[in-house]
């Protein structure tokens, strides 16, 4: 992980997290989008942390990691981490979906009148996966274990079945990716077929006045599509560098591929800011009282 993407991502998650810190303060509540925001910038910036901590280690000390104890911590932070993280960003798209969509179906009414409710289960219910996701990374913690165990990083597992156990393990450690995927893939979708009914109504009724429906669909659809993208690649490099790691062995290009997933929790940080107009405008605002200053 480079130092630029560590700050970056600090800054951007950082300055979400402040905002809506202060103006829970200064209102005296909190919006369920500010909270899940602010969870979620709290959880990437110690992300952020633990991954920086785990590229030292890896770098200057490996031979840190020989011992089990250490690993194994980073592991459980980084596991802990990525869960959060990933299952704060569903739940916002969720909720774009529950907030912004417009159904008459009693099971979709069901689900808006109950929304905070129905996120709220959702996130608990997800840490039935993340004891699963646990015990799939303690698996695969033994891998680097025994690889900074050897003399030199480049040797091979020395039998073949352990190979194989711990390709099983990463392969059904994705598995645990697919449900908060295909859960902000689903809101997506019915973000777009409400955008939908929702324009064919209008131009029916042939109301000339400005769409703040249509345009509150098109941001929450933006947002969304982003953060699947992302989710993507982030998915694809993870996957990526640990095949390599664990069938190949080659460390320096494993290391060269996991930088990509440094991008997600940074760069995402940034989306959030210019897709919410709240924060976008205090960040503008931020940037020009700099700019004015240094002049």
């Amino acid at each position: 992980m480079s130092t630029g993407e560590f700050i970056l991502g600090v800054l951007g998650n950082g300055f979400i997290g402040l905002v809506n810190c202060i103006e829970w303060v200064k209102n005296g509540k909190v919006s369920s989008a500010d909270f899940i925001l602010t969870c979620l910038a709290v959880a990437r910036i110690i992300q952020l942390w633990v991954t920086l901590l785990d590229s030292f280690i890896v770098g200057l000390a490996p031979h840190l990691y020989a011992t089990g104890k250490l690993v194994k911590v980073v592991i459980l932070l980084w596991a802990l981490t990525n869960h959060l993280t990933t299952w704060f960003a569903t739940c916002l798209s969720i909720f774009y979906f529950l907030k912004i969509a417009s159904f008459s179906h009693f099971f979709f009414l069901w689900l808006k009148w109950r929304m905070n409710r129905v996120l709220l289960v959702l996130f608990l219910a997800s840490f039935f996966l993340l004891s699963f996701d646990l015990l799939m990374q303690d698996a695969l913690g033994e891998l680097w274990m025994n690889t900074f165990r050897e003399p030199e990083r480049n040797m091979t597992l020395p039998l073949d079945a352990s190979k194989i156990f711990y390709l099983k393990s990463l392969i059904l450690l994705s598995l645990t990716y697919v449900i908060p995927f295909l859960l902000s893939l689903a809101s997506l979708l019915l973000l777009f077929l409400s955008l939908v009914r929702h324009t064919k109504n209008f131009q029916v009724n042939l109301n000339h006045s400005r769409d703040f429906s249509t345009e509150a669909h098109k941001r929450a659809m933006k947002m969304v599509t982003t953060f699947l993208l992302l989710f993507i690649v982030y998915f694809i490099s993870t996957l990526s560098g640990n095949w390599i790691f664990l069938k190949l062995q080659w460390y320096e290009v494993m290391m060269l591929v996991m930088v990509v997933p440094t991008l997600f929790p940074s760069g995402h940080s940034f989306v959030i800011i210019l897709g919410n107009s709240k924060l976008r405008q205090i960040a503008f605002r931020l940037l020009w009282g700099l700019k004015f200053y240094k002049n």
